[in-house]
């Protein structure tokens, strides 16, 4: 699977951004998809994950309560809402895909270790400016 993510940009501290991420082929439900990101100096950590069907999401505490991942299966893509954004989320997002095994379990919990994950898309820059 190929992934390419898109919607970062700068925005003011207490500002909204979305990001999205779209997936190629057509086996997107087969995959759990995460969110990550990476600030300069700082190693890539998790952020947010959602399982295939998308009943299961799991955050990092960091980003609990402001942040929302989705995805819609029929359009290959997932998706990371950010609100309340604060200085400290700046960094570069990245999305990422981890398949599940064909067939695929009928539940999977998502994964929040980037190990797991085997495709990544290019990475979209968020800049918070307090």
């Amino acid at each position: 699977v190929q992934l390419q993510a898109s919607g970062g940009g700068s925005v003011q501290a207490g500002g909204s951004l979305s990001l999205s991420c779209a997936a190629s082929g057509r086996t997107f439900s087969s995959y759990g998809m995460g969110w990550f990101r990476q600030a300069p100096g700082k190693e890539r950590e998790f952020v947010a994950a959602t399982s295939w069907s998308a009943g299961i999401t799991v955050y990092a505490d960091s980003v609990k309560g402001r942040f929302t991942i989705s995805r819609d299966n029929a359009k290959n893509t997932v998706y990371l809402q950010m609100n309340s954004l604060k200085s400290e989320d700046t960094a570069v997002y990245y999305c990422a895909a981890k398949w599940l095994g064909s067939p695929r379990p009928s539940t999977s919990l998502p994964s929040t270790s980037l190990h797991e994950y085997g495709y990544w898309g290019q990475g979209t820059q968020v800049t918070v400016s307090s």
